[in-house]
């Protein structure tokens, strides 16, 4: 392939790991492209370079009269689309799409009939998107699960399967305009990533996006932000920790033993789940919405919930140490999954399963993405006795707690290692209570990423195992 002579400029913005991934699927489709990062050595250029050794690539910096002209702009989702030279080319009249759109059209396009389920939320998607799939693949369905999470959606089209289950982020969605899929939900909105919208205004629009064409929409009780401006004939299904109606799952008490339910009709004790904490439950509430929608068997998805174990780094038992359980939620990354944790565990041990007083010595900091931390103070009363804090931005969150009057209540502890934090939490926690990793920031101030953070406490923690 050259650099194009022709006025149909198809340009892809960005090379990592998506990027590479559209240059594939267009070359497959013979389409003629170059690309284009600021980076000088972007992730992808080794593999980029191997096999498209004839195309253009500009790096370093974005080429704006290029982009001017362009028909049409692939964007990579961590590219914010106000990005100057992209906004002016959008308003130069240029089409700039995700990898999301390349990939709902092509299945939208195609003579066999394939089925979407697609999942976002400031939290808990990766946990709902794998149960879904999970659930999916133990009914029989030929699933390929990607998007957000393990491949990009356009690889995904080279698997025999009749389902995709996608997670979605608000970045991928921005630049999505015709999913259209079987199913879709919200699951959640917390403020996350203010670092790029100026309002949680501005990030709302982007999630709700996902619902847009959708046959069946999966919505979040508890949250009217999950709510969409609902199209005539469009299927809803809800879900939630209170008593479920019509076409809602949630729970109910029978026999002074609280069961999963849909509608009125028991299905399962909670206490059968695996999964931890009442956020967990809602999720595996979710999950049930959305297999519901692809008429996945009820039987089968409740096996395969009381078979699910949970991800790696969310909500993750680590050990437990002279009575105290140590707990990896390295994944969360902003407030919401934080404060969903927190209250995740302290409503399992009053509701669910009835264990007696504890409290969490909870280990947060890192880089705030501009979030605003009073809402996690507040969350913070009656349940955390001490917070230990790390990173970058942690007197962001001492002020907060200061700020709320909360020092009485909550003693504050900053550390500079993760490791004097496991110690200083061993030494203020007593039998029953949960240390609690769950940071409620990004990790990339001290460590690779969330995973490197998590394994580096794991390891901390079963240090303290003699």
């Amino acid at each position: 392939m050259s650099l194009i002579a022709s006025s149909q400029i198809t340009i892809i913005l960005g090379l990592g790991v998506t990027g590479l991934s559209v240059a594939r699927f267009l070359s497959h489709q013979k389409k003629s492209f170059i690309v284009m990062d600021t980076r000088s050595t972007p992730p992808a250029i080794g593999d980029f370079q191997k096999e498209f050794k004839d195309v253009k690539c500009i790096l370093g910096e974005l080429d704006a009269e290029l982009l001017s002209i362009a028909s049409e702009i692939i964007i990579s989702p961590g590219i914010d689309l106000k990005t100057p030279e992209v906004a002016a080319a959008i308003k130069a009249g240029a089409s700039v799409i995700g990898d999301i759109e390349l990939f709902a059209r092509a299945v939208h396009q195609s003579d066999a009939k394939k089925s979407i389920a697609a999942v976002t939320g400031s939290n808990a998607k990766t946990t709902v998107t794998t149960l879904v799939g999970q659930m999916a693949k133990d009914a029989g369905v030929k699933v390929a699960i990607g998007g957000n999470i393990g491949k990009p959606a356009l690889d995904l089209l080279l698997e025999d399967a009749d389902l995709y289950v996608l997670e979605l982020s608000s970045f991928q969605l921005e630049s999505t305009f015709s999913l259209d899929a079987t199913v879709s939900t919200v699951l959640n909105i917390s403020e996350d990533h203010m670092d790029r919208y100026a309002a949680l205004a501005d990030y709302h629009r982007a999630k709700q996006k996902i619902y847009f064409g959708a046959e069946t929409v999966v919505i979040n009780r508890a949250d009217p932000l999950t709510q969409p401006p609902l199209a005539q004939g469009v299927k809803r299904i809800t879900f939630g920790l209170n008593r479920p109606d019509r076409n809602g799952f949630g729970l109910i008490n029978r026999g002074n033993v609280t069961h999963l339910a849909y509608e009125f009709t028991a299905l399962m004790p909670a206490a059968e789940l695996q999964l931890r904490g009442t956020h967990n439950i809602v999720n595996c509430l979710a999950a049930l919405a959305m297999g519901t929608a692809l008429e996945l068997p009820i039987d089968t998805m409740l096996t395969t919930l009381k078979n699910f174990k949970g991800l790696a780094h969310r909500c993750q038992w680590v050990a437990t140490v002279d009575g105290v359980e140590y707990i990896n939620d390295s994944k969360a990354t902003n407030i919401g999954a934080t404060v969903a944790a927190i209250n995740g565990f302290m409503g399992e041990a009053s509701a669910v399963t009835n264990t007696s007083d504890k409290k969490i010595i909870l280990i947060a900091g890192g880089q705030a993405k501009g979030a605003d931390f009073s809402t996690l103070a507040k969350n913070l009363k009656d349940k955390v006795a001490v917070i230990v804090l790390i990173g970058i931005d942690a007197k962001l969150i001492e002020r907060s707690v200061i700020n709320a009057g909360m020092t009485d209540a909550i003693e504050v502890i900053n550390v500079t290692s993760l490791t004097e934090a496991v110690y200083a939490s061993k030494k203020h926690a007593k039998a029953n209570d949960i240390v609690l990793l769950s940071p409620a920031c990004a990790s990339f101030d001290m460590f690779d990423n969330f995973e490197d953070r998590g394994n580096q406490f794991i390891n901390i923690v079963e240090g303290l195992v003699v």
